[in-house]
């Protein structure tokens, strides 16, 4: 019998990994912020992928990664890219219509979009705990969203009518993001993680340029707190990808990436204690539940 057992996470570890939370939590938390004060979605997809990429490339160079990529991975890392940045828009999008958290909590159904797209693309049968998990999650997410306007007191009609837009823009991040896995997962084996970073942020960056051209050019901040917040933003978030492929390998806890999906909890703090947003007693369990489910997907034993 094989007795061996999976490392457990070390401390050092499991703190990187809250730490990513956190940040990706607190970027969007900024992001908000910025929104309130002029900043628009495309100026800060813009933005914050352009620079993450330069850092990136830093990285590449002072590490002598090479920046070479085979024929047969380009197509597929340029699909990855256009995904990235429709999600990144769609995601900023429901962050600046809903609360943060329950917009990341709509977009953290992406691991149900990656088994519908692996099942679709490649004939993947999801394993029995993601369709147990799939019934128990929307349970979560109707909850949090408070689709009957029960919490709001409001009801349905009035209160869809304020949310719709922001969960579907939610919703459409988590579609787009769970193909951008699937290919990621099958069609760029062997590519630098790194690598495929720098390729995806650096294809954001422009493609989010080339839409605010066609736009009429970039909507900067309208007050200082709004260029705190974008400073943040791409702060917070550069921080957290780069800390992502650079330490989080050298830890080995690619296993254990599931933890950082108690992002929207961060926010859900975060966004009570500077933005004054706040969700009913029902709408939490809900959140509880989703950010539970999620987590069990990852950390269950295989």
């Amino acid at each position: 019998m094989n007795t061996a057992t999976k490392p457990g996470l070390t401390g050092a570890a499991f703190a990187t990994l809250l730490l990513i939370a956190f940040m990706m939590g607190a970027n969007h938390v900024a992001a908000r912020t910025a929104f309130n004060h002029g900043l628009d979605v495309v100026t800060a997809v813009t933005v914050r992928s352009l620079i993450t990429a330069s850092v990136v490339a830093l990285i590449l160079w002072q590490q002598k990664v090479s920046f070479q990529v085979e024929p047969k991975h380009r197509k597929f890392l340029a699909w990855v890219g256009l995904l990235i940045a429709v999600q990144s828009v769609c995601l900023y999008s429901a962050v600046a219509r809903l609360p943060v958290a329950l917009a990341l909590l709509a977009f953290n159904t992406y691991p149900l979009t990656t088994a519908l797209w692996a099942r679709v693309l490649y004939g993947h049968r999801p394993e029995r705990a993601v369709l147990w998990a799939m019934p128990v999650m929307m349970l979560g997410l109707a909850m949090a969203l408070d689709v009957l306007g029960a919490a709001s007191g409001l009801g349905a009609a009035q209160h869809w009518g304020q949310i719709g837009v922001g969960v579907v823009f939610a919703l459409a991040a988590s579609t787009t993001f769970g193909l951008a896995l699937v290919l990621t997962q099958h069609e760029t084996v062997g590519v630098d993680g790194r690598l495929r970073t720098f390729t995806t942020m650096a294809m954001v960056g422009v493609l989010a340029a080339l839409v605010a051209f066609t736009q009429g050019g970039f909507h900067w901040p309208t007050a200082t707190v709004g260029w705190w917040g974008l400073g943040m933003l791409t702060f917070l978030y550069g921080t957290a990808f780069t800390v992502m492929f650079t330490v989080l390998p050298k830890l080995g806890v690619v296993g254990n990436s599931a933890i950082m999906n108690v992002e929207p909890v961060f926010a859900l703090v975060l966004a009570w204690a500077l933005l004054d947003q706040s969700i009913a007693g029902m709408q939490l369990v809900g959140a509880l539940v989703v950010v539970g489910t999620v987590l069990w997907l990852g950390l269950r034993k295989r």
